[in-house]
């Protein structure tokens, strides 16, 4: 079975951010979403703020948590990390309980980079990068096969990523 209504946080209780956006912010937002090593100056001259008024807008937009944080995107094969598998869990049982502890082990996968609930004939959809088949192995023998009740775990091997972004529409 799939989860209930305890795993699912609902967002449609929260109020829509993007709707108090305006052009300026939204130009901010795209513009560090394309590059956030961007200096402030320079991304002043891109939206055409003054570096003091666009400083401001960027640290209201964190402070209201639509830029949850600035990061380096790294290159997955020059880290020995350009295996990406997406894997298919099964959970022996749907209580809040087995729900909690997977998702409490599901942290220490090594190379876990994404875990959702979902719906359909999966519990969870996992997205994890490692070196090559070999080492996936190994961490499918040591490391998934001891997650808490797990029924049934399927690996999708990624033969070509075709898209794959952290670009949000704004």
């Amino acid at each position: 079975m799939n989860a209930t209504k305890h795993q699912i946080q609902s967002v449609a209780a929260t109020p829509s951010l993007k709707d108090t956006l305006d052009r300026t912010d939204r130009a901010i937002l795209r513009a560090l979403q394309r590059d956030a090593s961007v200096s402030n100056v320079a991304l002043a001259a891109k939206v055409n703020l003054s570096a003091p008024a666009c400083l401001r807008r960027v640290e209201r937009l964190k402070s209201i948590g639509l830029i949850r944080g600035i990061v380096a995107l790294l290159e997955p094969r020059a880290i020995d990390a350009g295996m990406l598998v997406m894997i298919g869990v099964v959970l022996d049982r749907s209580t809040p309980d087995s729900f909690a502890d997977f998702e409490k082990a599901v942290h220490k996968v090594s190379g876990c980079l994404e875990c959702h609930v979902v719906t359909g004939e999966f519990d969870y959809f996992m997205l994890l990068r490692t070196r090559d088949h070999e080492s996936f192995n190994r961490l499918h023998a040591e490391q998934l096969l001891y997650l808490p009740g797990v029924r049934q775990i399927r690996s999708f091997m990624v033969l070509k990523e075709v898209l794959s972004t952290t670009q949000l529409t704004v």
